[in-house]
């Protein structure tokens, strides 16, 4: 578990440098060299034990494989110098996942990525959890993402009672895709502030299938709405054409103008229109 450290001040060493230094150029300015060789490893030690925080780092304090404690406060200080120092990064972070490949719930091969913004919260974990958290990030947040993708259809033209699916499911599938990264990556200490999937689309071996079953799927969808819509002016029409009786119709003259009419409404191109010059059945 993470525990704090607190250093001592280096503006205060630096000065007991100084006085230090002073006394050797003193001492063999003075013929004192016993004095002076002695102060000089004192000095070397003291020099050794400054070290800086810069603000959003920190710095892990281990002496002889013990862990000390950590340093978050930015500033200037003197630890002991024969603390191993192993500083680490506070600050929020970006990962840009290369798109891979993976299969989708039916096992349609689909291209995906994801963004990932992270922080490290825990040094303790960062430092003795795991090997390379950096490292650590990458794979866990790649195999994170294959488990999702394992676990909803791309979309749901094969599957028509897919609540949920990879291109559609929006938040939903990124807090879960969220959740489960915030999971793996616990033990390292990592805070996950925000992962979403950023590049989503079919294995270019199945995208012009794929793209030609979206594009029929769609053209069908567009003719049933037609029809329907046809068959309601239609309907209209011959009810109107009776309620003001225009024309006295009987069932071979209606069959004639349901199939002209629906020959015009739901035709792919404008009827040209032909004049009859004798009677309706010419």
């Amino acid at each position: 578990m993470e525990k704090k450290f607190t250093p001592l001040s280096g503006y205060l060493f630096l000065l007991i440098e100084i006085i230090i230094l002073a006394f050797i150029v003193f001492g063999f300015l003075r013929g004192m060299i016993v004095t002076a060789v002695v102060l000089v490893p004192v000095f070397i030690l003291i020099a050794i034990g400054f070290t800086v925080v810069d603000p959003n780092h920190s710095c892990v304090m281990i002496l002889f494989g013990a862990y000390k404690g950590t340093v978050k406060t930015n500033g200037f200080y003197w630890v002991n110098p024969f603390f191993v120092r192993k500083r680490i990064s506070l600050r929020a972070r970006n990962f840009d996942s290369e798109t891979i490949k993976v299969n989708d719930k039916l096992g349609n091969p689909i291209m995906i990525g994801l963004v990932l913004v992270w922080r490290v919260e825990d040094t303790y974990k960062a430092a003795f959890g795991v090997d390379e958290y950096e490292h650590f990030v990458v794979v866990q947040s790649e195999a994170a993402l294959r488990m999702l993708a394992g676990m909803y259809p791309y979309d749901n033209i094969e599957d028509e009672n897919a609540k949920i699916t990879l291109r559609d499911g929006g938040e939903m599938v990124n807090e879960q895709l969220e959740n489960e990264i915030r999971e793996r990556l616990e033990i390292a200490g990592i805070h996950v502030i925000e992962a979403r999937i950023n590049y989503i689309a079919y294995a270019q071996e199945i995208a012009q299938a794929m793209l030609k079953r979206q594009q029929a799927t769609a053209i069908v969808a567009a003719r049933f709405k037609i029809v329907e819509g046809a068959v309601s002016m239609v309907e209209m029409a011959l009810d109107e054409l009776s309620k003001k009786q225009i024309v006295e119709l009987d069932e071979e003259k209606k069959a004639t103008m349901v199939s002209n009419l629906m020959v015009v409404l739901c035709g792919d191109k404008e009827a040209q229109p032909v004049v009859n010059t004798g009677s309706l059945y010419q």
